[in-house]
C-alpha cells in the first residue's frame, strides 16, 4: 500500500498523562509523528488533537481505534490532506538593516502575504500562514538575505466533510443522558477500606 500524508482528529478529555500515553501507541510501532497540536475544541472541557503522520492508511485506521480505547479519548478520525482544510503559522527573523536597505526583501514579504510582527532596531519579525510548502518557499527566498531564525507551527485542521464531532456528541446526550453523579459513601474511609 502507498503511504501518504494523514492528519488524525482525537477528540479527548483534558486528563494528564493523556499525550504520554497517546505518544506510546505511535513510538510503540516506530513511527514518526511529524506535527502535533492540542487546543480546546468547540465544546467545553473537551480537547482536539491534530496528528500528522506519513503512513499507509491501514496503519493509520488501526492507529485510531487503538488510540479509541485510551479511556479519555472520546472519538478518533483520520484524513488525508485532501480532506481538510489546514494551516499552518511560521515565523521569520530577519535583519531591520537589510529590510530597510534591501526594497527586494521588502516586495517579496508583500508577494508572500507576510505581515510584521515586531521590528526592532537590530531584527524583524515577520508571521506567514498556509501549507508547508509556502512557508518553506518563504525560507530559501529569505536566506540570501541573512534569515536569522524561523519557526513554524504544528498544523491546525478542520475536516471539510465532517458535520462537527460537537453535532453528534449532542446527540448522543440526548438519547442518551448522563446519570446524576452519585458521591461515593467510600471515599472519606480511604485509611480504612485501603489499608493493607
Amino acid at each position: 500500500m502507498l503511504q501518504q500524508e494523514y492528519t488524525i482528529t482525537v477528540y479527548t478529555e483534558n486528563q494528564i498523562g493523556l499525550l504520554n500515553r497517546i505518544a506510546i501507541i505511535f513510538s510503540r510501532r516506530k513511527i514518526n509523528v511529524e506535527s502535533l497540536n492540542t487546543s480546546p475544541s468547540e465544546i467545553d472541557s473537551v480537547h482536539r488533537f491534530n496528528i500528522v503522520i506519513t503512513e499507509t492508511e491501514e496503519v493509520v485506521r488501526k492507529l485510531c481505534r487503538q488510540i479509541e480505547k485510551q479511556v479519555d479519548v472520546l472519538k478518533a478520525y483520520y484524513n488525508n490532506n485532501e480532506e481538510i482544510v489546514w494551516q499552518e503559522l511560521a515565523l521569520y527573523k530577519v535583519s531591520t538593516d537589510v529590510i530597510a536597505t534591501e526594497v527586494k526583501v521588502e516586495r517579496l514579504l508583500s508577494q508572500y502575504g507576510a505581515r510584521v510582527v515586531v521590528i526592532r532596531k537590530d531584527y524583524t519579525v515577520f508571521s506567514v500562514t498556509g501549507h508547508r510548502e509556502e512557508t518553506d518557499r518563504l525560507i530559501q527566498v529569505l536566506e540570501p538575505y541573512g534569515l536569522i531564525e524561523f519557526v513554524r507551527s504544528a498544523r491546525v485542521a478542520i475536516i471539510k466533510s465532517s458535520e462537527g464531532f460537537h453535532r453528534k456528541l449532542t446527540q448522543f446526550e440526548y438519547r442518551e443522558p448522563a446519570s446524576d453523579v452519585v458521591e461515593n459513601e467510600f471515599l472519606n474511609q480511604q485509611e480504612k477500606v485501603f489499608s493493607m
